[in-house]
């Protein structure tokens, strides 16, 4: 039963996500966390939340897109959205989210939880995975871990760490499978916390 699935994941193709499917790319991820601890607390209204996740989507994903650092699978039902050495999230316009549509009460908490993720990034080059999502219908059948592996290989070929922000609880054993351990937790006032993870490169 595990070789067959195992085959079967391998077969599947993980290409690279084209810009002009950006909306596929955000829909994609907007049913993946409307489950998420952390997202739900920022818009807990479901209107809000369909309506302003998917801003915030692109601006934490910054220019993943444009720079052929996203990974899609399975016409667009798993996605990944990676941040290249040097590049990071469109700061400007996650400023200006929290701004104009979190809720007055929340936007302290989120601007300090945007700050404790800053600090908890490597220093060095590191890839940053802000994003990666498999939509409901789709889920527990191996396609993070196939885009896991893809891009993981990636890192460890540049002999760079991998980094990212776990808002999930559920989401952290399989992030440590593939070699992330938390390094600390970041708070956001009365909502759930973000764990940091760092994956050192294999050889």
């Amino acid at each position: 039963m595990l070789d067959v699935e195992t085959k079967k994941v391998s077969a599947l193709a993980v290409f690279e996500a084209e810009p002009h499917h950006a909306e596929r790319v955000y829909g994609a991820l907007t049913l993946a966390f409307a489950a998420d601890p952390a997202s739900r607390w920022l818009f807990t209204e479901a209107d809000s939340f369909l309506r302003n996740f998917p801003k915030f989507a692109r601006a934490l994903g910054g220019p993943a897109l444009q720079n052929g650092t996203g990974l899609a699978m399975e016409n667009y039902a798993a996605v990944a959205l990676w941040l290249a050495p040097g590049e990071g999230p469109d700061e400007q316009a996650l400023g200006e989210l929290i701004e104009t549509v979190v809720a007055r009460e929340k936007q302290a908490d989120m601007a300090a939880a945007v700050e404790q993720m800053g600090r908890y990034h490597p220093e060095g080059l590191h890839w940053y995975l802000p994003f990666i999502g498999v939509e409901p219908s789709r889920q527990g059948q191996g396609l993070g871990s196939a885009l896991l592996r893809t891009s993981l290989s990636r890192c460890d070929a540049d002999g760079l760490p991998a980094y990212l922000e776990s808002s999930n609880p559920k989401n952290q054993p399989l992030y440590e499978r593939h070699g992330f351990q938390a390094i600390g937790e970041i708070k956001i006032g009365s909502g759930p916390p973000i764990v940091p993870m760092l994956r050192h490169p294999r050889p």
